[in-house]
């Protein structure tokens, strides 16, 4: 006998063997036992979830021979055995995307005429409806509205947008959800378990997650691990099969990431690259970590249900919550960045280097210091300016390396000298330096002396000075102006801060926070008191007083403006 691939071997016969989707079997079972049927269905839904085998189980229950119009058709009468090999003459099932034209739906609407031939219901099975042409919709919509009593309509699409709302008004429309790994996980094993054949459980968990949902997916990749593990559903093969990254390789990347160390991590990508392992997969794996350190930071019980819980709890230990988040979104920026790098390797790897670039801002210079101590780069080096993640949330610093230091024999000639006195020509004059002011309220007069860009100068004018400890200086900047945080402008804002004091300085933006004390706020007050004196003085004044006397005037505040 040939063989059967599981993915139809394992269709589901029964709503009760149908697992993921209770939401549709609950309404189709309660229509079905009530009596209450709809003329059309719609299942939406990504590949793989379900929807023609929802469709054919209700074909089932209309037509069983045995129990009747049920939610539990027997599975053993004529009908139901030859519905589920396909040779069920009342069950209709048209590929919409190779029989898109209006001739295709002319022919089946004009077979819907007549009474079922075998069966109590003829049923049409539409997969891909949404490929169909506007002319075919068009005539599907009078049968569609009222239809033979002996016709049932069952759409499926993986689209449903494509489809025009004069069809989707007409239809009862079910979403099939993707199904979670887990439950992909205990349906595979349960499979092989059945089938008797020797499995390893994170082989298994590799498969769930590749498969993205679909259980036609996980079953086909199934199928290929046990070929390709001659019998067996092992963890290696089923590694080498999916290209994705040995779960060894990311707890030393992230630990290489935590302790700061740019040459381990670097070798990490090599080794990485030498194996041949999806760059893309790798990322998915990182996130995934990442979102499992942030799950045992908020809910410590979480690891004991975890494979790799004491990895995940020693990592969450030695990272911050606010870094995991960070680490977490520039990981799957990273890969959705990917196909516009120009390899995978190299997209894989800047990502890294963004991690290590890049932190959350508010936890002191000193941090920084060691951290760049572990990486081999010199403690006072500079940093770029802040760059918000989002309001409300903390804003995150860009780390740089410092600037080359030029030997103390460049000035004894040769080409160094001549380096060397570029560099000392771009030190601020000492007569020009400035003093950060101390106190927050001296800082709008200290940003308005400042030669800025205009948006640079916005940007400054909206801040309010929060504290400085040490290099690091901290601004509050209100959410509603968390767009004039853009690099370039902090860039610059920054730089002419540090030509005005002679530091190196780095800015950290607390956005969200108010900023009473800022250039603009003060401005903002000053031209209200303005207005204020001028509507005053206005009101004041005799004749308006007998213009509102005399003709019940009233007076339009907005367009009193001080005479400057």
């Amino acid at each position: 006998m040939s063989y059967q691939v599981l993915a139809r071997k394992w269709r589901p016969r029964t709503f009760s063997e149908l697992v993921g989707q209770e939401h549709v079997v609950t309404a189709l079972g309660n229509a079905l036992t009530r009596g209450r049927l709809h003329h059309a269905y719609l299942l939406t839904g990504t590949r793989g979830v379900g929807k023609t085998t929802i469709a054919r189980i209700l074909a089932k229950s209309l037509n069983c021979i045995t129990n009747g119009v049920t939610a539990a058709p027997c599975g053993t009468c004529a009908a139901c055995t030859e519905i589920d090999a396909g040779r069920f003459v009342d069950l209709l099932e048209l590929d919409a995307a190779s029989n898109t034209g209006i001739d295709n739906m002319r022919e089946i609407l004009d077979n819907a005429r007549y009474a079922p031939t075998v069966g109590r219901f003829k049923v049409y099975l539409i997969d891909e409806v949404h490929m169909l042409s506007k002319a075919a919709f068009n005539s599907m919509l009078k049968t569609l509205e009222e239809p033979p009593e002996h016709v049932k309509f069952v759409l499926a699409t993986t689209d449903p947008q494509k489809i025009p709302v004069t069809v989707l008004s007409r239809c009862l429309q079910f979403n099939l959800k993707q199904l979670p790994p887990a439950l992909i996980h205990e349906r595979l094993a349960s499979i092989l378990a059945a089938e008797d054949i020797a499995f390893d459980l994170p082989a298994l968990a590799q498969i769930a997650r590749a498969a993205h949902g679909s259980m036609r997916d996980a079953l086909s990749l199934l199928d290929q691990a046990i070929a390709g593990g001659d019998g067996a559903v092992r963890e290696g093969a089923v590694r080498s099969m999916l290209g994705t990254v040995d779960t060894d390789y990311v707890y030393r990347v992230v630990g290489a990431l935590v302790a700061g160390d740019g040459p381990a991590l670097l070798a990490e990508v090599d080794a990485m690259a030498e194996r041949s392992v999806a760059f893309a997969s790798a990322l998915e794996e990182l996130a995934s970590l990442f979102h499992r350190i942030a799950i045992a930071q908020t809910v410590p019980a979480a690891v004991a249900s975890m494979n790799d819980g004491d990895q995940v709890a020693a990592l969450a230990e030695r990272l911050a919550p606010e870094m995991v988040q960070l680490a977490y979104q520039i990981c799957v920026q990273g890969r959705a960045d990917l196909p516009l790098a120009p390899d995978d390797a190299t997209g894989f790897s800047m990502t890294l280097l963004r991690l290590l670039a890049f932190e959350p801002a508010g936890r002191g210079a000193a941090a920084d210091a060691g951290r760049a101590t572990a990486r081999g780069a010199p403690q006072g080096g500079s940093r770029g300016a802040a760059v918000p993640a989002a309001a409300g949330v903390a804003s995150i610093r860009s780390r740089t390396a410092a600037p080359p230091e030029v030997p103390p024999d460049a000035a004894r000639g040769g080409g160094r000298a001549d380096t060397a006195t570029d560099v000392r020509a771009e030190a601020p004059d000492a007569s020009s330096v400035s003093a950060l002011p101390a106190d927050p309220a001296d800082w709008p007069a200290f940003v308005q002396g400042l030669r800025l860009a205009p948006m640079a100068a916005q940007l400054a004018a909206q801040t309010e000075l929060k504290s400085v400890q040490g290099n690091v200086l901290t601004l509050a900047l209100p959410a509603a102006h968390k767009h004039l945080a853009d690099k370039a402008y902090a860039d610059k804002l920054k730089a002419a801060l540090d030509q005005a004091t002679g530091r190196k300085l780095m800015l950290a933006f607390e956005v969200g926070s108010p900023a009473e004390a800022s250039l603009a706020a003060r401005k903002q007050r000053e031209q209200a008191e303005q207005k204020a004196k001028a509507e005053a003085a206005f009101r004041s004044e005799p004749f308006v007083q007998d213009v509102l006397a005399r003709f019940d005037a009233k007076i339009k505040p907005d367009s009193i403006k001080p005479v400057t």
